[in-house]
Formats: C-alpha cells, sequence, structure tokens
C-alpha cells in the first residue's frame, strides 16, 4: 500500500547521501567482523580513566536517595532540569565572566536535535514569503547540518581560502573578502573545532564573525561539539567565545555519554525559549539520564579538569601517532596534503592528483575492509562551477586503536598511489 506523503515526508522521510552512506556502513560492518578498519565513523573512543567517572556517577546516583529515580521515572520542564542548568550558569559565570542566567540555557535530545531547532527556526520560508538561509562562513562543514532543513537547501557556503603550511600540510582560513552578508542570510553557522577537517577557527576569525553577525543583526551560531570548555579536544590556543547575539551548543557525545543523546544550548532568550516550546511540542521533555550523571562534574568544576587533563591529552596523543603513521604511509612518492589538526578527532587527507573521485575510492577502500567518509558530503550550501577540491578529499577518524588506524592509513596509501594522474 502506498500513501501520499508531504513536502516535509518527502524532503526528510526519503533517505539522504549520508543517510545511504552510514547504512552502507553498517552493513559493511556487520559483515565483516574484528577484520573491518571502521574509520570512517564519528563514535568518540572510550577513555578507560572517563568510564570510570561515569561508574563512580551511576553508583553514587544509585546509593542517593532518589537519584536514579530521578534519573529515569520523571519528566523534566521542557527546556531542562532546572538544578543542572543552574549548575551551568554557574559553571560559565565564575569561570569566564559571562553575564548569562538560566534564560540563556537550553537542553535539548542531543546537539544534532539543537541544529534542527535552531536551523528551522531562523531559516527556512519566513511570513512574507522570502527564504531566508544559514550562511557557512568556511566549508567543508559537518555532514549533519546539511539535510536539516525543512524548507529544502538552507545553506549558503563560501570556499575557504587554501594556505599551505607545509610541505605536506595545508589550513582552511575564512575568506572574509568574499564573506557577504546579503538580506537573505538569517544566521552565520561554524563548527570550532570543525567536524571533518579539525581546523579551529582563530579567535580574530571568530571576532571578525561576531562583528559582522551584530553589524546585520543575526546571530552566530557556534557548535562546541568537540571545543571548548569540554570536551576541550583542541590543540591549539582557542579561548571560549559568547556575546549577547551569539549562540553557543555543547554536546555530552564527545566527553564520551553519546547514549544520553544530552545537549545544551547557550543564547539570547528568545531564542532558548523557542526551543523549550520546540521541545514541549516535539518530544514533551528531554532525557534525563546525561544531564543526572553530569550534574555532580558540572557543579563541582570537575567536568573541565577532566576536559582539560584526561580527554584533551588522550586524543592528542593519538593525534600524534596517527600523523606519524600518515606520513610513514603516503612518503613522498605523489603529491598529498593533510588538513592541520588542531582539533576533534579526525584527519582530512588532500590527493590533488586523485583520477577518481573520492566516491570511488571509498568503494575501493571498502573492498579492503577500509571504511572512511568520502569529502563531497561536506561540501554543501556551494552556488556556482563544481570545484574540484570537493572530489579529492576524504576524511578519516582516528579514534579507534592505534594499529587499526596505522594498517587502515597504510591501505589507504596504496590504493591513492594506483588511482594517480
Amino acid at each position: 500500500m502506498s500513501y501520499e506523503i508531504s513536502q516535509f515526508g518527502k524532503h526528510l522521510g526519503s533517505g539522504s547521501g549520508i543517510g545511504e552512506l552510514m547504512e552502507d556502513l553498517g552493513l559493511a560492518m556487520a559483515g565483516s567482523g574484528e577484520s573491518l578498519k571502521m574509520l570512517g565513523g564519528g563514535q568518540p573512543a572510550r577513555i578507560p580513566e572517563i568510564n570510570e567517572v561515569w561508574r563512580k556517577c551511576l553508583d553514587e546516583l544509585l546509593e542517593s536517595e532518589g537519584g536514579m529515580d530521578r534519573a529515569l521515572t520523571s519528566y523534566d520542564p521542557p527546556k531542562g532540569n532546572p538544578r543542572f542548568i543552574c549548575a551551568l550558569v554557574t559553571l560559565f559565570r565564575e569561570t569566564f565572566g559571562w553575564e548569562i542566567g538560566a534564560e540563556n540555557i537550553a537542553i535539548t535530545p542531543s546537539g544534532q536535535t539543537a541544529f534542527f531547532y535552531l536551523f528551522n527556526l531562523l531559516a527556512g520560508r519566513m511570513e512574507d514569503g522570502s527564504q531566508r538561509k544559514i550562511l557557512l562562513p568556511l566549508v567543508p562543514e559537518y555532514i549533519g547540518y546539511a539535510n536539516q532543513g525543512v524548507d529544502g537547501n538552507v545553506f549558503r557556503a563560501v570556499p575557504p581560502v587554501i594556505e599551505k603550511t607545509g610541505p605536506h600540510e595545508f589550513k582552511y582560513r575564512v575568506d572574509f573578502e568574499h564573506l557577504e552578508i546579503t538580506p537573505e542570510i538569517a544566521a552565520i553557522c561554524a563548527s570550532r573545532p570543525t567536524n571533518p577537517t579539525g581546523n579551529v577557527l582563530t579567535d580574530d576569525e571568530i571576532f571578525h564573525l561576531s562583528a559582522l553577525a551584530k553589524s546585520h543583526n543575526i546571530p552566530l551560531i557556534l557548535d562546541n561539539a568537540y571545543g571548548a570548555p569540554f570536551p576541550g579536544i583542541i590543540f591549539t590556543d582557542a579561548k571560549p567565545f559568547w556575546e549577547p547575539h551569539v549562540i553557543l551548543t555543547y554536546s555530552l557525545s564527545k566527553i564520551g555519554l553519546p547514549g544520553t543523546r544530552t545537549g545544551i544550548v547557550i543564547g539570547p532568550p528568545e531564542i532558548i525559549r523557542s526551543l523549550e516550546s520546540l521541545s514541549a511540542i516535539i518530544g514533551l521533555s528531554n532525557p534525563s539520564t546525561g544531564q543526572q550523571i553530569l550534574l555532580p562534574l558540572v557543579e563541582s568544576g570537575e567536568l573541565l579538569r577532566l576536559s582539560r587533563e584526561v580527554v584533551m591529552p588522550f586524543y592528542q596523543e593519538k593525534r600524534n601517532l596517527a600523523l606519524h603513521a600518515a606520513f610513514d604511509a603516503f612518503g613522498d612518492d605523489f603529491e598529498w596534503f593533510i588538513h592541520r589538526s588542531e582539533g576533534a578527532i579526525f584527519l582530512w587527507l588532500w590527493f590533488p592528483n586523485l583520477a577518481i573521485t573520492t566516491k570511488e575510492l571509498y568503494q575501493r577502500l571498502k573492498q579492503r575492509g577500509v571504511l572512511v567518509i568520502p569529502g563531497e558530503y561536506f561540501f554543501f550550501g556551494l552556488d556556482g562551477p563544481h570545484w574540484p577540491h570537493r572530489d579529492q578529499c576524504i576524511r578519516v577518524s582516528y579514534a579507534m586503536d592505534e594499529p587499526v588506524v596505522r594498517d587502515g592509513l597504510r591501505i589507504i596509501a596504496e590504493e591513492v598511489r594506483l588511482a594517480q594522474k
């Protein structure tokens, strides 16, 4: 039996490129067992010291009067647990001096959901019939944004300036010369550090973007899924930033609690009230378990110490090992570049002389038990002629065990050598 599907259903319920890719990855994982080198996902690593913290927190919830009952059997208000929000307010006010209150914070069922709410709240078809868009000041950008607009493509993107920073290293920078804020732009949005590249927008770039947004009376949205101050997977100087026109998002996923599906939004009170209304209508309430687990760590400030002293060094060591493995694997016999790795859990590889697309490379690698993400999925919102660069890049996760990453990079290098022009 077939049913008539709405425009909303056709756009969001009829599949997507990344949905098909993730299904393909899942089938490959199911069929390959332990031999598969899963370098294509965003699964955070399991950090033993952090996992021990979660066990301790759960034990304390079980032992405390009503702790686990509160986490599992009670609805929170639509904007989140009041005590958890209060603890976040205190943390950010006392640590960074931000003038925020409970009216500036809302909890969402994951950071991904927060962006679905924010993008469709600010962009898309307006009451006067006009169409507004989210400006991405730098692509490639997070693949999870791409299909979230209920009115179709709600993005406009600006290609970056590519700066060669070493024999096999480059860095994307915001091309402010071509960054135009037209009346159709509803907000500016960037991830920091960037998924997929590990790029960290400099403090100067953030100040410049903030000033542009403020001068045009639009918000600047900063995605801190991997960023400061938690989980703090940043290997360069980057100060946490907030102003009254800035919307910040955080997540408990990369600190080590992806299964709790908990997002945090800090923003203007009118935005927070809208998010509260969306949460009530769409999901009634938000998951409480992650908030209850993290609450004592936020109240004590231990969350920031763990991010700084455990999570960041853990991933920095993994990053260093992956970089050494990449240079060992690729050598100097063909042209290749790696984006300067400043944060997150990925390496972004660029092969300028690749004779095939990275979609084709993906298929060849899958046949050899190595899963990556083709770069073209991260280039959306671009106008103008096709940009060949988007077919020459891949994203590789280094969150897996070091031997898996090293062997996967070796196989990638072998296949790229075979596919040179």
